[in-house]
């Protein structure tokens, strides 16, 4: 859902697609950081990016965090939603981490070493404390990554370890994993949920309940406190914590589930800030005096999924039609009001970061055109003998990006000649979309955004992969599938860019996806608190932990 979800082929992907479905529910997504600041488009209100939020001058006795759902568990191997994540990321640790900046950098493991292409070393922090009081050990670390591979665990990140051959500790503190071929996308996605490490004695000691009850036993820098079901979660500062100390004693997530109670929260103090911040709410924030509502440059594109190829939408010339007449800077002013920026990409350009200025031109040069073009879109729909053809487009209440881009698309239909339908789905059984072939019967295609989990457009690119788990309109070329085989066994990220700048050209144009705006990561604080991340980063850095006093 990585907004959409995860989700590509089995199981991890399928994180993707419950993430954008529930993230879609909250009525926003978002994503990273670092790059100059920009605004919208033509037509859109201006809005300024930040790489960060003032850094806390002290420490604080707690803060209270707003949530639009409650984690259904905290489980890691379970954790591909935005609610989870959000919590666990302070909580659990794993092998490596992404940082603020969302670059990779050391986790719990110090070291990490690829002595031939189908192995990783992984060398351990010592001295490290779970929170039950043990210390991590080797065992630990290949006990968790084994109940990711665990096919009677149904671990949401599964499809992560589809390369893993073995994973064995070569000494106390060091664990070695075996790949069966290269594959440059696990060791990114060790800094995820998939890589963290939990006590083994506590795992088992829970067994059935770990992840609803009682103590989760990692190693982050808060601890599981109280669990009021259907209120709150609280965590509390773990003082024997190998990194640096948490600034607050307490940190208190709230569950607020109406966006409209969740901005009133804010507003009135009752509680200190959030993330994914409803669209329909971001002047009132912007304007309120309780704080300050920030923006990061993104990691999530808004796009429209196709999902059925056997009626018109199979005909690649009605794709292009309705990515020509749809009208994305209004959308952007509407849908995301104003905080967005037109794009003919499928990926985000800060998931090129690494790359060279030579792969990011071929990656983005004369991709999907984004300039609105009703004539060119009506002689292409005449052409393909589309005129008047029917076409049903899921859509929800679950937040205006949804159904005010559903209306836009409906809206250019009309303007070609084709007669788009919406059918309305209610919030819960949207996310079923991405998840229940049954659920996309007599739908041609949804609004979906799409969120990285890494710093690497392959994240979104394999999609497209023939059987990808998020692969709706049962797309198949060999060739593709040949150059997403090639970018995942390519470490060099020049080489892999390069590979991968091919990928995007050939989604660019087949438009199984009609990209539609790159949107930003929101977070709101109050005047009390500052600290927090800008950007995706707080789905798996220890965020909560630099949040402190702004005074």
């Amino acid at each position: 859902m990585n907004p959409a979800v995860p989700a590509r082929r089995t199981p991890p992907r399928r994180r993707r697609a419950l993430a954008t479905a529930a993230l879609l529910s909250a009525a926003a997504l978002v994503a990273a950081c670092s790059g100059p600041p920009h605004g919208g488009g033509s037509g859109q209100a201006d809005f300024q990016l930040s790489a960060t939020t003032p850094q806390a001058k002290g420490e604080i006795d707690s803060f209270t965090w707003a949530t639009y759902a409650e984690p259904p568990t905290l489980d890691y191997i379970q954790a591909f939603d935005y609610p989870q994540n959000t919590i666990l990321s302070n909580v659990c640790e794993s092998l490596m981490r992404w940082t603020p900046q969302l670059t990779l950098a050391p986790g719990l493991a110090e070291k990490a070493s690829n002595p031939d292409p189908t192995t990783w070393v992984y060398d351990l922090r010592s001295g490290v404390h779970f929170h039950d009081g043990t210390v991590m050990t080797a065992d630990d670390v290949v006990y968790s990554l084994g109940r990711q591979t665990n096919p009677d665990n149904a671990a949401a990140w599964a499809q992560v370890f589809q390369n893993v051959d073995s994973v064995t500790a070569t000494g106390p503190l060091q664990v070695t994993v075996k790949l069966k071929q290269p594959d440059s996308q696990f060791p990114q996605y060790m800094a995820t949920a998939a890589g963290v490490v939990a006590a083994k004695s506590g795992v088992e000691s829970a067994g059935k309940d770990y992840g609803t009850t009682g103590s989760l036993d990692c190693t982050g820098p808060f601890k599981l406190g109280t669990w009021a079901k259907g209120q709150s979660i609280e965590l509390e500062r773990f003082d024997d914590y190998w990194g640096t100390k948490a600034k607050a004693k307490k940190a208190v997530f709230r569950f607020l589930t109406d966006p409209s109670a969740r901005t009133n929260a804010m507003l009135t103090g009752d509680v200190d800030g959030g993330y994914l911040i409803p669209t329909e709410s971001y002047d009132r924030l912007k304007k309120s005096g309780p704080g300050t509502l920030y923006f990061g440059e993104g990691l999530s594109t808004v796009n429209v999924n196709v999902t059925n190829m056997r009626g018109a939408l199979g005909d690649v010339r009605v794709r292009q039609a309705l990515s020509l007449a749809l009208d994305r800077s209004g959308f952007i002013k509407t849908g995301l009001a104003g905080a967005g920026t037109v794009t003919g990409s499928l990926t985000t350009k800060a998931a090129w970061g690494s790359a060279p200025d030579d792969v990011r031109k071929t990656a983005f040069d004369g991709l999907t055109p984004t300039a609105q073009d009703i004539e060119k879109a009506k002689a292409l729909v005449k052409e393909a003998g589309a005129n008047g053809r029917t076409l049903v487009l899921a859509t929800s209440t679950i937040g205006q990006d949804v159904s005010l881009l559903a209306t836009a698309v409906q809206a250019a239909g009309t303007k070609i000649g084709l007669d788009i339908q919406l059918k309305t789905i209610a919030p819960n059984a949207f996310t079923a979309l991405f998840t229940d072939a049954k659920a996309r019967e007599g739908i041609d295609m949804f609004p979906e955004t799409y969120y990285d989990s890494i710093t690497d457009p392959l994240d979104l690119l394999v999609n497209f992969r023939t059987r990808a788990y998020q692969n709706f309109a049962g797309y198949s070329d060999k060739a593709y599938d040949d150059l997403v085989d090639q970018a995942t066994a390519e470490y060099d990220p020049a080489k892999r860019g390069a590979i991968e700048a091919k990928l995007q050209q050939a989604a660019s144009q087949q438009l199984l996806w009609i990209p539609v705006a790159e949107w930003p990561t929101a977070v709101f604080l109050n005047k009390r608190i500052t600290g927090a991340p800008t950007t995706i980063s707080y789905m798996y850095y220890p965020w909560a932990a630099d949040v402190g006093a702004a005074r």
